[in-house]
């Protein structure tokens, strides 16, 4: 069984050959960075655009990587939200082409089920297991019970991790993205030079919250005034280091309501573009540790935005026969679990 699968959520364009013994035959990635840079962040006609002219010749070049036609693929995977709706429109409907065509299946996958799937593409991951999703629009701690099955334990109540990274980085004067420039400054940077405050730390309950630690932020910047590099460093580490700390926090909590659900869970699961933070690693690293859990997170290059693990989620629901109609409506928003309350506050990501 090989799926081709693609990725059009962000500002990612992305195609990836997959098969079920878990081969990566191909794997490629077009970045966007250098189109948004100059406007301090995503601009989705942009995006939508870029996807469109480059997603046709990307594909020719992973079908080459894999020494495959188009003959040989099986089904098609395409992410079909939640995401920018243009650029989500140009995957889904090229995926769907594919798929009339050549008269082989479609896969709608949910991008947060690709990241949510993405651990079982890499390793042994048995269901259930716990999940810290965190990525620049989305913050969660899930139940992984099966394939479609996920059972929402917190959300954000405001910004995502990633979002409050690349706000932090533009504070900072670090550029963007803002994940990994905050990290890169935060390596010759002491934690301790600076104390910012540690949002829902300590409070019951699995839900997450950064604008206030992002508004500490800007009003050290602004008490400061003009910032050495040094300074900079050291505000790079603090942050990082406070919301490390906020999600290993939210996490210990998650474990406590997985291991009363499934005492025989053993898997703690982050991945998204977040997970990619060695210092974040390291402090779940220790939370699973101490915890009695096995820590799975998938490489770098499989946790940010990625066709991979959307062609994988492609295989894992084809296997269970869940294909979808041509007439799939791509959603800009689409939750994991439907059923989960709405976390107190606005701004919350589907």
């Amino acid at each position: 069984m090989i799926v081709l699968g693609i990725e059009t959520s962000c500002d990612e364009t992305a195609a990836a050959v997959v098969d079920e013994s878990r081969r990566i035959l191909a794997d490629r990635v077009l970045s966007q960075e250098a189109l948004h840079r100059p406007f301090g962040g995503i601009v989705p006609e942009v995006a939508a655009r870029s996807h469109l002219d480059h997603l046709d010749p990307l594909i020719a070049a992973a079908l080459d990587d894999a020494e495959l036609g188009i003959a040989d693929i099986d089904a098609v995977a395409a992410t079909a939200g939640p995401g920018l709706i243009g650029g989500v429109m140009v995957g889904a409907t090229f995926a769907k082409a594919v798929a009339a065509v050549r008269k082989i299946p479609f896969l709608a996958v949910n991008h947060l089920e690709g990241h949510a799937l993405s651990a079982r593409l890499i390793a042994d991951v048995a269901f259930p297991y716990l999940l810290l999703l965190v990525s620049g629009g989305h913050c969660q701690l899930l139940i992984v019970e099966g394939v479609g099955r996920y059972a929402r334990l917190g959300t954000t109540v405001d910004d995502a991790a990633g979002e409050a990274f690349d706000k932090a980085a533009k504070l900072l004067g670090l550029g963007y993205p803002g994940g990994p420039a905050i990290e890169k400054a935060a390596r010759t940077g002491d934690p301790k030079s600076f104390s910012l405050p540690r949002p829902m730390i300590g409070k019951p309950g699995c839900d997450f919250s950064f604008s206030g630690l992002k508004t500490a932020l800007a009003r050290t910047v602004a008490k400061a005034g003009k910032l050495t590099p040094q300074a900079v460093a050291d505000l790079a580490s603090a942050f990082q280091d406070t919301v490390a700390r906020a999600l290993a926090d939210r996490t210990e909590n998650a474990v406590s309501v997985f291991r009363d659900r499934h005492p025989r869970g053993d898997t703690l699961v982050v991945a998204g573009g977040v997970a990619a933070n060695e210092a974040i690693r390291a402090r779940l690293a220790r939370l699973a540790d101490e915890n009695g859990l096995r820590l799975v997170a998938p490489p770098p290059k499989l946790c940010t935005d990625n066709a991979a693990m959307i062609a994988w989620a492609g295989v894992e629901r084809l296997k269970l026969g869940l294909t979808d109609p041509l007439d799939f409506a791509p959603r800009p928003r689409w939750p994991l679990d439907p059923a989960a309350p709405k976390a107190p506050g606005a701004g919350v990501k589907a």
